[in-house]
């Protein structure tokens, strides 16, 4: 397939300065408005936890309180892996190939990062020594939290084809769905405190904001509707180059 050549236009430094100073205004304004949305998110109001969940650990059964870890804030990445799967969602897993130079730091915050899935202890154990991670990653696979938290879904759900996610009745494709849920432990009592689905997970994706800094962006649209088409397990990738027919050449056009 022959390669595709988009045209940009190319300008003196000085030019160039000036539309760059005009472009940080709104990056900053931006940033700002990030903030304040993250305020926000912190003066939700927060819901006890009254239920019982167990888990299954490496370390044996812990309850929710009990993955705290002995900080008070936990972060849980809802990772897409339900049972006889065999190995976790490779868009998942582009996200927890960031995790583990992130517990480290988080730790000193008074935070602790985990992920939770449906597979039994077993299967991700296996899937796990695959991908060479470290982070703590336990099974609800007995327990209803998935189901709670909207990130796991019955077969009468399914069948129905819209259902509760994303804080509306829009159903999911898969009988796993990802997520991200925190919450706060106070004392002997556990709160939840915030929950964000589908695109909302793009702030685990450290490769997005790279992305986004290169001319080619994304570069998905080729994908349509399947964006992360392209995404694979780390050790999926044929090399470190991209496939042929997905090079675009940049020609620079002068002004």
């Amino acid at each position: 397939m022959s390669a595709t050549v988009v045209s940009h236009k190319v300008v003196s430094q000085a030019e160039w300065l000036e539309v760059r100073k005009a472009l940080l205004a709104e990056e900053k304004a931006l940033t700002r408005q990030r903030d304040a949305v993250s305020q926000k998110r912190r003066e939700l109001p927060w819901v006890k936890v009254e239920k019982e969940y167990v888990f299954d650990t490496p370390n044996g059964k812990k309850t929710l309180a009990d993955l705290f870890d002995g900080r008070g804030q936990l972060v849980i990445y809802h990772f897409m892996f339900g049972p006889g799967w065999g190995e976790g969602c490779p868009r998942c897993s582009m996200g927890a190939d960031h995790f583990d130079r992130s517990v480290v730091h988080l730790a000193q915050r008074d935070v602790t990062l985990m992920a939770v899935s449906r597979a039994p202890l077993a299967e991700i154990a296996a899937f796990k020594k695959r991908m060479g991670w470290n982070f703590t990653w336990v099974s609800s696979y007995d327990s209803e939290f998935n189901y709670d938290y909207r990130v796991s879904f019955t077969k009468e759900e399914m069948a129905s084809g819209k259902f509760n996610y994303n804080y509306s009745m829009i159903g999911f494709p898969t009988e796993e769905a990802t997520g991200t849920s925190v919450f706060y432990k106070e004392g002997n009592d556990v709160f939840h405190t915030y929950s964000s689905y589908a695109r909302a997970a793009e702030g685990m994706l450290g490769t997005y904001h790279f992305l986004d800094l290169v001319p080619k962006g994304r570069d998905e649209e080729k994908f349509g509707r399947d964006a992360m088409a392209w995404v694979r397990h780390h050790d999926r990738y044929t090399n470190n180059q991209p496939s042929k027919e997905h090079i675009v050449q940049i020609a620079p056009q002068r002004s």
